[in-house]
């Protein structure tokens, strides 16, 4: 029995390296992208940080990285509270913001800015850290907190 737990567990971890986190791409000059656009975001290649949608993708070397910031969006839960329960005003929903800073082929600085999901941020921060050698800049101290647990 433990053997079967312990096969299902490195499944389980192997899965979920490969998986990466699901984002979505809030804006930056990535210009074959819109706004809105959900898709995964990936960093368990050694080489490369990239971002995946159903149509297309975008991958950036972790050597032209120059810049990783995180930082959070707090909001009250307002629909929440007047549908449901007022007790529910007391709650906050986070939405968790990555900014990839970059040079691209041509030597020009770009951007992106995604939205991730809460599960995937501290996960994808390490290793951002690990692969770029870059420490992530957080924009406030309660980012911080978050990012770092």
């Amino acid at each position: 029995m433990r053997k079967l737990i312990a096969v299902l567990l490195l499944c389980s971890l192997a899965a979920a390296e490969n998986r990466g986190g699901s984002a979505e791409y809030v804006g930056g000059t990535l210009g074959d992208f819109p706004a809105g656009l959900k898709g995964e975001l990936y960093t368990s290649n050694r080489t490369q940080f990239y971002f995946a949608t159903k149509k297309n993708s975008y991958a950036i070397p972790y050597d032209k990285i120059n810049l990783v910031e995180y930082g959070q969006s707090v909001g009250r839960r307002y629909a929440e509270a007047i549908l449901i329960s007022p007790l529910l005003l007391a709650a906050k929903s986070r939405r968790h913001f990555l900014t990839v800073g970059f040079v691209d082929e041509r030597g020009e600085q770009q951007a992106a800015v995604f939205r991730v999901d809460k599960k995937a941020i501290r996960i994808m921060l390490v290793s951002l850290e690990a692969r770029t050698g870059l420490k992530v800049t957080f924009q406030d101290e309660e980012a911080r907190k978050a990012g770092k647990g």
